[in-house]
């Protein structure tokens, strides 16, 4: 039973065959062949695995995230972060990869930071000097830490597929973030340094910066709200969506007032499309869940993979090489709802904390991204560059080796992402 459910999911992502359709067949083949349980138990199943308070938040922070990018607060975070860094050498790729730090802090989603950034860093740098590939490279990789920096919809499917905390994984976030930006930073300024016909922004000053600061204050009201109400123990992850949903809503409407009633019902309409999709594969990825433990499948996979080495090393090793190898043909969503399970017995076998693996996993799909051939964040550059998706392929791949980089560190000293979590929460 377990080799041909393997065999027929495979087979049908091969085929392109839409992901939850691929889960709920392959499942569904395997009850009516190989078992004698009611095949009735598939729909309870999905309605089971999406019948969770923590996913109502999911709508939420996508409809947040929607507004505040329609509504203003993307150009505000850009100039904020370009009043710091400009005049440095690359200081407007720096530009892009801080405002996307900036802006994953309410967005919570890729694609959406690589547009809401990119549609206005793109031809700025251009026209300073930077080459086309590397403009693209840099927007496309930098979008990537829209899944990273909290709240971030991965985690949220991850805690729900798994059980671990929602709240520290948002926490580990921000260190494994830093350290991913971080690796983006430092290449964007070699790359400037060796191409001195890239011009410089002019140093602002302080005036100037506070400014900035005073322009996008309200925007950033957004995330101090979310993590703050989360951390502060004044609402669940859930009530701080629902809260940040609203916030962006008045701030869009009523103080940056670049939203109107047409762009608003646009924006839950994306929202829910979004939704939509999310909710789909989790519910899919329940039933398969389902499978892998009542028949034992999880814990053969376990001790097969322990098999092979009970180092911790090793372990995160192969999961990374799995994790990476998938992210380059699924979304994140897919690949953490498919591979949570299996991997969760594992992590808990070899003594693997739970949140780190979670923080590992959502790294990972980070870096699928952006990964040739099917990286999301390639396609969405493309069509805002104008640029062939080869080229902006080509103009990530240096961002792809610091990722990877950036990942081993993660990977490999996990105190980088527990250590704020263990210190507000304790052990979870």
């Amino acid at each position: 039973m377990t080799v041909f459910l393997f065999v027929s999911l495979l087979v049908m992502l091969a085929a392109s065959v839409p992901i939850f359709i691929a889960l709920c067949g392959s499942v569904t083949a395997s009850f009516l062949l190989f078992s004698n349980m009611d095949t009735t138990i598939i729909i309870q199943r999905m309605f089971a695995g999406i019948n969770k308070f923590s996913l109502m938040s999911i709508p939420l922070f996508v409809l947040a995230a929607n507004l505040m990018s329609e509504g203003g607060i993307s150009k505000r975070i850009i100039n904020l972060a370009n009043a710091f860094v400009g005049h440095i050498p690359g200081g407007l790729g720096m530009t892009a990869i801080l405002a996307s730090m900036f802006f994953g802090a309410i967005s919570g989603s890729s694609p959406a930071t690589v547009v809401a950034i990119g549609a206005l860093l793109y031809p700025a740098m251009i026209e300073k000097g930077y080459s086309k590939e590397f403009s693209a490279g840099v927007i496309t990789a930098a979008g990537s830490l829209g899944i990273i920096i909290p709240p971030s919809v991965n985690m949220i499917v991850y805690g729900t597929v798994t059980g671990a905390s929602v709240g520290a994984l948002f926490m580990s976030g921000f260190g494994a973030g830093i350290v991913y930006g971080l690796s983006f930073v430092v290449y964007t300024f070699f790359y400037a340094k060796r191409h001195p016909e890239i011009q410089r922004e002019t140093r602002k000053t302080w005036g100037e910066r506070l400014v900035a600061i005073k322009e996008s204050i309200w925007g950033m009201g957004v995330p101090i709200i979310i993590l703050g109400g989360i951390y502060g123990g004044v609402f669940t992850p859930t009530e701080a969506a629902a809260v940040a949903a609203v916030y962006s809503i008045v701030v869009s409407l009523f103080v940056y007032r670049e939203l109107n009633f047409k762009g608003f019902i646009n924006c839950v309409l994306k929202s829910a499309e979004t939704t939509i999709q999310v909710m789909i594969l989790l519910a899919a990825a329940s039933v398969f869940a389902f499978i892998l433990t009542s028949e034992g499948i999880t814990v053969a996979i376990a001790d097969a993979v322990l098999g092979v080495s009970s180092k911790k090393a090793v372990i995160l090793l192969m999961m990374n090489i799995i994790l990476l190898i998938g992210g380059m043909f699924m979304d994140g969503a897919s690949l953490t709802t498919i591979l949570g399970p299996l991997f969760l017995p594992i992590a808990q076998s070899a003594g693997i904390d739970i949140v780190h693996l979670g923080i590992v996993m959502v790294v990972n799909a980070a870096i699928g991204m952006f990964t040739p051939p099917f990286g999301l964040n390639l396609f969405v550059a493309a069509s805002i560059t104008k640029q062939p998706m080869l080229k902006v392929a080509k103009g990530a791949m240096p961002f792809i080796l610091m990722s990877l980089i950036a990942l081993l560190i993660i990977t490999y000293v996990p105190e980088i992402s527990l250590w704020l979590p263990h210190m507000i929460y304790g052990q979870w």
